[in-house]
């Protein structure tokens, strides 16, 4: 499975190279900008995403959405998404959270319907702001890959600035999101293994800031990072990770595409045996892997 994924990944690397701004055209694979749609405009941006590594055993995630934006006005853009996951993980159990192994290839795991309002223009204002809005509802936990209903909400503030008439691009996020889960019910769990199944209250704070330099015609490098941490009923502060890393980007009249390697820095919060303790592994990885590709209508 290793092996098959990275040959996938390096496959869609090599795809993303060989094809060469449009408004709201995604310059970094994590970081939002502020930029809408102009009225009328379609756009289709997938995003796939590749999680390894737990430090033990065997764990390889997927997670691929597929977006299509709306330009309602020149400022509102509306956005629709399917949510797709596939998992692969062996040899790891993490007591209340990864009950065994679990393998299956994609399969349908969520939506989201989404909003974003641009207040500031960074190209007409000087400083570019927007306030992103979504919804979600998944049935799939994302980490254990089992059962788990979950519907949240997402509040996040964009801020975007230009540099170098426009050659060099800030972005920074500061979001909010607040969902409430429950698992569904495992038979024949190991003895005395913790899967709770009484709903929670999940609160999320994400913080993320990046940058992008046209470096040549149509090229970009960038790097961005963020930080997330977490809040669950009646634990408090649950976890907390920081990453970081550098983004490839190409765009084209009619598309662009994105790539990012996402290692994580450092983290910390609820740890299992034998794990690197510096690092949160409980439900994030040491890597993450990001293409994204958007076509223009």
């Amino acid at each position: 499975m290793m092996s098959r994924t990275r040959a996938g990944l390096a496959g869609m690397l090599l795809c993303c190279v060989a094809f060469g701004a449009n408004a709201d055209e995604g310059v970094l694979g994590y970081v939002k900008g502020s930029e809408t749609l102009p009225e009328g405009a379609l756009e289709l941006d997938t995003w796939s995403t590749w999680r390894t590594d737990k430090g033990a055993g065997s764990y390889d995630a997927w997670n691929i959405n597929a977006e299509l934006e709306y330009g309602v006005t020149n400022r509102l853009t509306a956005s629709g998404y399917l949510k797709f996951q596939g998992i692969d993980t062996s040899g790891l159990v993490i007591d209340g959270y990864l009950p065994g192994p679990e393998h299956y290839s994609l399969r349908p795991s969520g939506i989201e319907a989404s909003l974003k309002y641009n207040f500031l223009s960074p190209a007409r204002d000087d400083f570019g702001l927007s306030g992103y809005y979504s919804f979600n509802y998944n049935w799939l936990d994302p980490h254990s890959g089992r059962d788990k209903d979950e519907v949240s909400g997402e509040a996040v503030l964009i801020g975007q600035k230009y540099f170098m008439e426009g050659q060099l691009v800030w972005m920074g996020n500061a979001g909010l999101e607040v969902g409430y889960a429950e698992r569904g019910k495992i038979a024949g769990l190991p003895a005395g293994f913790d899967w709770e199944t009484t709903p929670e209250v999940e609160v999320e704070l994400i913080f993320s800031s990046g940058l992008s330099y046209r470096f040549a015609p149509n090229w970009s490098v960038g790097a961005e990072t963020v930080y997330e941490t977490e809040f669950e009923t009646e634990v408090g502060q649950e976890r907390w990770s920081w990453f970081m890393g550098p983004s490839l980007h190409y765009g084209a009249q009619k598309w662009w595409a994105t790539f990012t390697w996402f290692p994580q820095l450092i983290g910390g919060g609820e740890t299992y045996p034998g794990q690197d303790p510096d690092l949160h592994l409980i439900e994030k990885t040491e890597q993450e892997f990001r293409l994204r590709l958007g076509f223009n209508f």
